[in-house]
């Protein structure tokens, strides 16, 4: 195990210092809540970051999440209008079935993460937002003064991670938080 988090399997797990909670460190601390952004669509990865994080800041030994806001977003591609068609069907007709298709993924994604939290006995705020995962993410850490930005990896390493997030961060104006 590393000083930035220990392996286990495909997944990095990182290491949460709660020392830096203590010292109030983090901006929210101060005001009684560490707020956390976890991003989530429908893979393997968000869904192992979200039982990561319910069972390392929602656990008893952190007392249970108390002083943590966990909300949880879901970024649904904003559909564009598309030159596709064959026969008997038209651009528009294929645009409203991808709408369709990615409003029922979304609800079901939303649907699995609130039964996840429910199952933790974990209240969270779940959010859909339409965009580009990336800037809905910006968005939404900037909305809710998020301390803690969570992501699954999609295969990245954390180096890949890191670079990504450098690149993120430095569109965020000033606004400063932690990448789990």
């Amino acid at each position: 195990m590393s000083a930035s988090g220990s392996s286990r399997g495909e997944h990095i797990v990182p290491e949460f210092d709660t020392e830096n909670v203590e010292k109030g460190l983090f901006h929210q601390a101060k005001e009684g809540k560490i707020t956390m952004v976890l991003a989530l669509d429908d893979s393997e990865h968000s869904f192992y970051a979200l039982e990561w994080t319910l069972n390392h800041f929602y656990s008893p030994a952190t007392g249970g999440g108390m002083g943590f806001q966990l909300v949880i977003v879901h970024a649904k591609t904003a559909m564009a209008a598309a030159n596709v068609s064959g026969p008997g069907t038209s651009a528009e007709e294929v645009l409203q079935d991808a709408e369709m298709d990615q409003r029922k993924l979304a609800a079901r994604t939303v649907e699995k993460a609130r039964a996840v939290c429910s199952a933790h006995s974990v209240e969270a705020v779940v959010e859909v937002m339409e965009g580009d995962a990336k800037h809905v993410l910006i968005e939404a850490v900037a909305k809710h003064h998020a301390d803690i930005l969570i992501l699954g990896s999609h295969g990245y390493n954390s180096l890949g991670h890191g670079f990504q997030l450098m690149h993120w961060q430095s569109k965020m104006d000033g606004t400063s938080f932690t990448v789990l």
